[in-house]
């Protein structure tokens, strides 16, 4: 069975995208599922996070053609898996302008593995350029990360514009797979205003999970670590296994 290819995407940057990428990759690994994180950011910050800087293989040269997947693939742990970015990558979009199906490089090489995996989850780029695009272009659903504030829902047109466009001319297969709540304080009353209004925009589109703020979240990447190794107790912990847990569910529903 091919995997679940989700790509994490919000072109507002500081909403929590490389932080789920990590923790929910790593919440679907303790769940007994074999996952790829792939970070499709020039900033590599999904990268760095776990302890990988200047790497030898990345996803920068899988686009260029001058690395194959195996190679750029690097072993976390047993069954969780990562290709690494490098700052390089920021040149990708200029560099394969003029390329033949520059859209589909990165489905070509995925393709080579699908198999090998339940989850592969891709690192978006704050951005909706061909980066993007080609994590677009690879995937099988689309989740949002939003924060509980005022300005969250908004720039959302632009992005489901582009989710349409690649559905209609690239990937037919594309679906909105659901949205959830980041960096959320029960005790401020705008967060739960804004946590409403969300609700009734997305609807069954939300997941129930909501992701609180929690210093320990913040913390991990410091330890070059996930979330349930840094502090498996902390309410960050709870709540991206809870995600895990109900992304598991919705995703074999789909199936």
């Amino acid at each position: 069975m091919s995997a679940q290819v989700i790509s994490i995407s919000n072109h507002k940057g500081g909403v929590g995208k490389t932080t789920s990428v990590v923790n929910l990759g790593a919440g679907l690994h303790q769940l007994g599922k074999k996952v790829l994180m792939i970070d499709m950011d020039p900033q590599a910050n999904l990268s760095q996070s776990l302890g990988v800087f200047e790497p030898e293989n990345s996803v920068y040269k899988l686009l260029r053609g001058a690395s194959d997947i195996n190679d750029a693939i690097m072993e976390l742990e047993l069954d969780l898996h990562m290709i690494p970015s490098e700052l390089d990558l920021s040149g990708a979009e200029l560099e394969l302008s003029m390329e033949a199906g520059r859209e589909f490089i990165l489905k070509g090489q995925i393709n080579k593995v699908i198999e090998d995996y339940d989850y592969i989850l891709i690192d978006c780029p704050p951005s909706l350029g061909l980066l993007t695009i080609n994590a677009f272009t690879t995937s099988n659903q689309v989740f949002f990360p939003l924060q509980a504030q005022f300005l969250a829902t908004q720039g959302l047109t632009k992005l489901l514009e582009v989710i349409e466009k690649v559905q209609q001319r690239l990937n037919a297969d594309l679906e909105i797979g659901g949205v959830f709540i980041t960096q959320y304080d029960q005790r401020k009353i705008l967060n739960r205003n804004v946590k409403d209004a969300i609700t009734k925009h997305f609807g069954d589109k939300l997941f129930k999970t909501v992701i609180r703020e929690n210093v320990a979240l913040a913390e991990a990447p410091s330890r070059q670590t996930n979330i349930f190794r840094y502090n498996p107790k902390s309410n960050g912990a709870k709540d991206y296994w809870d995600l895990a847990q109900e992304v598991l569910e919705r995703t074999v529903i789909n199936a």
